[in-house]
């Protein structure tokens, strides 16, 4: 044999060995492995995981429910698996509370009118005596922003605040009228808003009546004198006459100053000078010259600012907290950031049906005349100080047959609780019942945990409601 056919007959033996290999592993690896068979624990809702079956079902429209193997690793916010299952850890379901916070509870998984599902509530949710506790995850907490405040003893005020007008003092008020017909000859004083002193000169004024009166006071005068050695009695008659007519010069209203200057002057004047009985500001003025002034003619009004009145109004509520002689601090549009301190010297005894309002009157002394008449006052009238068990107003949630409070109970555990309040001051409500001191109250937020837990379904049943039946854990329609 060449050389050649040893060759030959080599390589054909080599590619039939490789031939066999490649023949057995593609046989092997073409086989088909038979796969161990799974066991479905139950059958989820194919749209809402928390709804489940322990056997093949179909949902409302007719979709398959979904089986869950044992090897599978549960879907966050899936319901729990159904009792059947085998589970490390299984947490028993007492029922099931309505999603948006509605007193209603359900032993089985069931819908609201809007088509969402009940919220299951776990045994391991409540501790036994703390079924009303409400409980926030921390890390909720601090997204809320959730603050607190401390319950305590403190000196609480409640300030009172109005509004109200100044106005001139009614005692202080004075008014020239005449007493008898004249003609103003004369104005010493015309303008409105004039400041004037007690005895300045305001007008001048001729009347017939008062010439004559003049005559008789001189000829009464003069008869008198001569008639200082007659008898007694005629000495007598004759100090009755000067005596009237003097008194009847006083009646018209003529000064002092005028009867004087008539006694030593012993002449009639024509014109006589009205005075102005009071220092202060003309408020109103009818006078002109040359006008004739008939007797009961107002013809001047004169007010004395050196002390003003502030008329508040105070609502029906706070009239409780207003008396006589309360000290007030008032502050003014005109001066900002400058207060005027006063008095309350009187509470009207009407009130305005409209506004259910009543009228104080405040006291002001004003002796540098900054307090004008129809100014726009703030009044604060701060009431009784008086010591009390006080939380912040801010803490109060509204509503219902009585307020109540939100109590920290720490680790993220919030109690609602009825309390029954008291007087209520600058920020601070007095607590009579519900709260011992040292007790923290949320003031922050405690609206949206009140929104979100509903206060356990309702704060005037703090029952439990009673647990699921055996067996009823499941519901296959969801409806």
């Amino acid at each position: 044999m060449n050389r050649s056919a040893v060759f030959l007959i080599l390589a054909a033996l080599i590619v039939g060995l490789a031939s066999g290999y490649w023949l057995a592993g593609f046989r092997e690896g073409s086989e088909p492995s038979t796969p161990a068979e799974k066991r479905a624990l139950y059958y989820r809702h194919p749209m809402n995981p928390s709804v489940t079956s322990p056997v093949p079902a179909k949902d409302e429209m007719g979709m398959d429910y979904v089986p869950v193997y044992e090897d599978q690793a549960p879907e966050t916010g899936q319901a729990e698996p159904h009792p059947s299952a085998e589970t490390p850890k299984k947490r028993r379901i007492l029922h099931y509370r309505n999603p948006m916070g509605l007193p209603d509870t359900s032993p089985v998984p069931k819908k609201d009118s809007m088509g969402m599902d009940y919220i299951p509530v776990y045994a391991d949710e409540e501790t036994p005596g703390e079924g009303n506790i409400v409980k926030i995850s921390p890390d909720k907490v601090q997204k809320l922003g959730v603050r607190t405040a401390v319950a305590e003893q403190r000196d609480l005020v409640r300030t009172v605040r109005a509004v109200g007008l100044i106005e001139a003092d009614e005692r202080r008020l004075h008014t020239m009228a005449l007493k008898f017909d004249a003609y103003i000859e004369k104005l010493h004083v015309n303008a409105t808003g004039q400041s004037v002193k007690k005895g300045q000169p305001l007008f001048e004024l001729y009347s017939p009546d008062l010439v004559s009166a003049q005559n008789d006071y001189l000829i009464a005068k003069n008869s008198r004198s001569a008639l200082k050695n007659a008898a007694p009695h005629t000495q007598a008659e004759m100090e009755s006459l000067v005596q009237s007519s003097l008194e009847r010069l006083r009646y018209w209203g003529v000064s002092e100053a005028e009867i004087r200057q008539l006694e030593r002057e012993e002449i009639v004047r024509r014109n006589l000078v009205i005075r102005s009985p009071v220092s202060g500001v003309v408020m109103e003025k009818t006078a002109i010259a040359g006008m004739r002034a008939m007797a009961g003619d107002t013809l001047f009004k004169i007010a004395d600012l050196s002390s003003v009145w502030i008329i508040a109004e105070v609502f029906e509520q706070e009239l409780g907290l207003i008396s006589s002689g309360q000290a007030v601090r008032v502050g003014l549009d005109a001066y900002p950031g400058r207060t005027f301190d006063g008095k309350v010297t009187f509470v009207y005894p009407t009130l305005n049906p409209e506004t259910r309002t009543a009228r104080v009157r405040i006291e002001l002394p004003n002796p540098k005349g900054l307090l004008k008449p129809m100014m726009y006052a703030h009044v604060e009238l701060a009431g009784t100080v008086r010591p009390a068990l006080a939380i912040p107003e801010s803490s109060v949630l509204e509503g219902g047959k009585r307020p109540r409070v939100l109590v920290d109970r720490g680790e993220g555990r919030f109690e609602p609780r009825l309390v029954r309040l008291g007087t209520r001051g600058d920020e601070w409500v007095e607590v009579l019942e519900g709260l011992k001191a040292g007790e923290n109250v949320v003031i922050s937020a405690n609206f949206l945990i009140d929104a979100e837990s509903n206060l356990k379904s309702a704060l005037d049943s703090f029952g439990a409601p009673e647990p699921p039946a055996p067996g009823n854990h499941a519901d296959h329609g969801g409806m």
